[in-house]
């Protein structure tokens, strides 16, 4: 899996990792990239706001908690490899999709923001060392490395990509 040792990730990232096909991280995130807008443009506009059940997120809500997750996986990747040892806090996904309202966006400007953070998450991986990737801190209470942030942005998205397509469409 990608030779990530177990002290590198938290148990329940090994679902969204082991998702992920692509061994170098900035190909995968180059590539992922395309073909989520793609598949994103490619979603029937009376499915942007669709719930397959009471309670559950629309596609725009998914879109926007996706830029949200990276940005926050992006950050702790920084941290983690510019060798701050502060122990990062989780976050909880439901309160933030509540508050980013992204019912009320505009779907092409939630892609636009999709591409620009992706593009910030590539342009901070191509930055890393191979010392660096291999750093470990500690967020949401458990022991990560920076490489294993890359995987696990990868696979959170196959993840939710693979519900939209089990779900919504």
């Amino acid at each position: 899996m990608k030779n990530l040792q177990p002290n590198e990730f938290a148990p329940y990232y090994e679902n969204y990792i082991k998702l992920v096909p692509e061994q170098d991280i900035i190909k995968g995130l180059t590539k992922q990239k395309g073909e989520m807008l793609h598949f994103f443009k490619s979603i029937p506009v009376f499915k942007h706001e669709f719930r397959y059940a009471e309670g559950k997120w629309t596609i725009k809500d998914i879109i926007l908690h996706l830029i949200d997750a990276e940005r926050i996986f992006a950050y702790r990747a920084l941290r983690i490899a510019r060798n701050d040892k502060t122990v990062l806090p989780g976050f909880e996904e439901n309160d933030y999709v509540v508050a980013a309202n992204a019912n009320n966006r505009e779907y092409e400007s939630l892609l636009a923001e999709y591409e620009t953070v992706r593009n910030a998450s590539i342009s901070l991986f191509e930055t890393f060392t191979s010392e660096e990737l291999l750093r470990l801190g500690t967020a949401s209470n458990n022991s990560v490395s920076v490489r294993a942030i890359g995987y696990i942005m990868l696979g959170h998205e196959l993840h939710h990509k693979n519900v939209i397509l089990e779900r919504y469409l």
